[in-house]
């Protein structure tokens, strides 16, 4: 019998390419074995409304109804909503599409009415089919804060106003100190856990704002779990999203190696691309080096396998010191 496959697996996890690897992730391990932490630090309320993008678009990947094209937003999505708005004349900087609407309202309808954003989500989750645990960072409300050239920016100002134009000089998160992980996560992390997956989600925009959450980080370095990094770097760009202009802002080298040293002493390994083979001979963790671009479902799932495989071979950091894999 494979010791493996009565473990589960935790996941953390931002918006679209993100929600890639938690698709691969949830398809090769079995129902209930799986736990996605999201991302809240870009969650705002608009129009009256408690937006939550990284959530949804993980929901909605999880649950086969994201838009295959954009990567976020529902398939099939349409925009008289927003046409109608903006031909009142409201501002229609941040679009919301017909379909999309449907899990907003209900939320700002929950929360108002007392109920915490994890419980509601566990819902939505399960009215869709899911098999998974997707549970928010945080219950509490907490802000990501873009400080810029111009100064301080929310984040979807930053990003879907100003398309991410201004430069970046730091990154805080309102509300921080203040916030606790949901009571879901502590169950998860007393389990007995195979890996700890960080997708190759944007480190400082998307991943961050998880590890800052007092209690979290500790958590994951206490535990036996071996914890595996996949870099969203590929052939020193970023796939999707600001992250490499924003380290080059950070005055931070757009390498790999520059990612695995963001999560020094919480990562026992990491996975790079094969365009960027070289770099594992700068890396201080052990690196597995593969294809990590997922055009398709093929893709997702082989990737998963893989980190899932890798990650198989490490030692938590917390029991032996990392070495260096030998070069293929």
């Amino acid at each position: 019998m494979n010791e493996a496959a009565d473990q589960s697996v935790l996941a953390l996890c931002g918006g679209v390419g993100g929600a890639k690897l938690a698709l691969g992730l949830c398809r090769v391990l079995g129902p209930g074995q799986l736990s996605v932490v999201v991302n809240t630090g870009d969650d705002f309320e608009h129009l009256g409304l408690h937006v939550s993008p990284d959530l949804d678009t993980v929901v909605y990947t999880l649950g086969g109804v994201a838009d295959p094209e954009r990567g976020w937003g529902r398939a099939q999505e349409t925009w008289e909503f927003m046409g109608a708005l903006g031909q009142l004349g409201d501002d229609t900087w941040f679009n919301l599409g017909d379909r999309d609407l449907a899990i907003h309202v209900l939320r700002s309808k929950w929360l108002r009415k007392g109920g915490s954003l994890s419980a509601f989500t566990m819902q939505i989750a399960k009215r869709l089919g899911i098999a998974v645990r997707v549970l928010p960072m945080t219950d509490a409300s907490v802000q990501t804060i873009v400080a810029t050239e111009e100064g301080d920016l929310l984040f979807q100002d930053y990003f879907v106003r100003r398309r991410c134009e201004p430069a970046v000089r730091g990154i805080r998160f309102a509300g921080i100190d203040a916030s606790k992980p949901v009571a879901e996560f502590d169950r998860v992390v007393a389990e007995r856990l195979r890996a700890v997956v960080i997708c190759p989600s944007n480190p400082y925009l998307s991943v961050d704002p998880i590890l800052a959450v007092p209690g979290l980080t500790a958590a994951l370095v206490a535990g036996a779990a071996p914890v595996v990094a996949v870099s969203p770097i590929i052939g020193g760009q970023a796939v999707k999203g600001p992250t490499t202009k924003m380290m080059k802002e950070l005055g931070t080298n757009v390498t790999n190696g520059a990612i695995a040293a963001h999560y020094r002493g919480l990562i026992d390994g990491i996975v790079i691309d094969r365009a960027d083979a070289a770099d594992r001979e700068r890396i201080d963790v052990p690196v597995l080096v593969t294809n990590t671009l997922m055009h398709t479902l093929h893709d997702r799932e082989r990737l998963a396998w893989e980190v899932l495989a890798f990650s198989d071979t490490l030692t938590c950091r917390s029991a032996l010191p990392a070495v260096g894999l030998p070069a293929p």
